[in-house]
């Protein structure tokens, strides 16, 4: 494990490994840099790898208040430890951060992959609780991050609430109570994106880093929907179709379209 100092004082915590371009790996919602160890480990034969713990998580710090720009600001300095330019994938909300990034980062993103940004941009799925942040920070402040967590799934991921109720009794839900109070982030990092709005994305439309939007052909159909839409927005991306994915694509599959993209 190795540590940077980003601004503001808030230690990031990251491992690295293999040989080549630099590559920055940024995780979704409730997942730390444990959960991408795999994936690493197979983009190591062609990257050097950073997988990184976003602030609160793992081994990571968490200086508050906290603001996307402060996860951003994160990022920047992982790629300061890589030399001053990277490659950056993102899943999930980890890929609108990873896209904010190139937003405000454009000499220091080199290429950026994203894998099912969560856009909600018409009604192929309701939208997210307009008091979506607000209501998870009440759980938290409540000291109930169990319930937090689990509003996040049955209300905004949509899982049925008694998958839910079953993942509460397995061993895996105290690692998730314990990023619990990052979810907020997540949801901060989205803003109105989820409300149903293509009109929200035109945010990103001046990003001109190169740039592969991915999603799985096995998902939900707004998942596609927002990723094709994103598309047709930016000025330098492409659409890719993983056939037979969902949100969690298997490496075997989503390695090989990240080499091809970054390395072409």
């Amino acid at each position: 494990m190795h540590t940077v100092i980003s601004k503001g004082g808030t230690p990031i915590a990251f491992d690295r490994s293999g040989e080549g371009d630099a590559l920055i790996l940024v995780n979704g919602a409730t997942s730390t840099r444990k959960d991408v160890a795999m994936l690493a480990d197979r983009l190591t034969h062609h990257f050097i790898v950073y997988a990184y713990d976003r602030r609160g998580r793992g081994d990571s710090g968490d200086t508050l208040p906290y603001a996307p720009e402060r996860e951003v600001e994160d990022i920047e300095a992982i790629i300061s430890e890589a030399g001053g330019s990277a490659f950056v994938f993102g899943h999930s909300s980890g890929a609108v951060l990873a896209l904010e990034a190139a937003r405000l980062l454009p000499d220091k993103v080199a290429k950026l992959a994203m894998y099912e940004p969560p856009f909600i941009i018409d009604d192929s799925r309701p939208p997210a609780p307009k008091d979506y942040v607000e209501h998870l920070n009440e759980l938290l402040a409540a000291g109930r991050p169990g319930d937090a967590a689990a509003y996040f799934m049955t209300d905004a991921v949509l899982m049925p609430a008694e998958v839910v109720a079953l993942m509460r009794s397995t061993p895996m839900w105290e690692n998730i109570e314990a990023v619990a109070h990052t979810i907020p982030y997540d949801g901060a990092i989205m803003g109105d994106t989820m409300r149903g709005d293509p009109a929200t994305l035109q945010k990103w439309a001046g990003v001109t880093t190169p740039t592969l939007v991915m999603a799985g052909g096995a998902s939900p159909s707004f998942m596609r929907n927002g990723a094709q839409t994103f598309v047709s927005i930016l000025p330098n991306a492409k659409y890719l179709v993983l056939d037979g994915q969902t949100h969690g694509p298997a490496d075997d599959i989503l390695v090989p379209a990240l080499v091809a993209f970054f390395e072409g």
